[in-house]
């Protein structure tokens, strides 16, 4: 079986282009699996970005509706499964209206199909609880929800780094 690397870290912290670095560095096929659904101008031109730092030859999945089914499909057919981000991934499932026990439901199935997958997986998230308690609600499930799931995926990397200014920093 692969080994697993979770990477996280704030905002524009290094994150995508540290698990890029670290994909390179693996000799063979590489999948990229994009969660973002850019909606708006700006995230438009984020996700553009993305894509144009991303070696052509590798395969993109966007924003997979299940993300468990294409790891199952897909995974012998790479050598390295990066997926960018969980909390983008988190994002959309709360606007499909997702409860939080139903979000945590589909990332286990996702761990567990990397963990049985033969391809090694980058996984990327965003630290989004170090900052103030937020105001409304909604704001603050994602927060807790993106918590758990991050300790969820530390929980089953072989690896882990959290991202500081373009810094990585070996936690696990």
């Amino acid at each position: 079986m692969g080994k697993i690397v979770f990477i996280i870290g704030g905002s524009r912290s290094g994150k995508s282009s540290f698990a890029l670095q670290r994909a390179k560095e693996k000799k063979g096929r590489v999948a990229f699996i994009a969660t973002c659904s850019p909606r708006d101008r700006e995230m438009q031109i984020r996700v553009a970005l993305h894509r144009k730092n991303r070696p052509r030859h590798w395969k993109t999945f966007e924003f997979p509706e299940d993300i468990t089914a294409l790891i199952n499909k897909i995974g012998s057919k790479f050598e390295m499964l990066i997926v960018d981000c969980l909390t983008l991934l988190i994002s959309g499932l709360m606007e499909r209206k997702y409860k939080e026990s139903a979000i945590k439901n589909k990332i286990e199935e996702m761990l567990k199909a990397l963990k049985k997958c033969p391809s090694d997986a980058i996984l990327v998230s965003n630290e989004v609880g170090l900052g103030i308690v937020p105001q409304n609600k909604l704001a603050r499930d994602f927060r807790d929800i993106a918590g758990r799931v991050n300790q969820m995926a530390a929980k089953a990397s072989d690896e882990a780094f959290f991202l500081v200014s373009g810094i990585p920093w070996r936690i696990k």
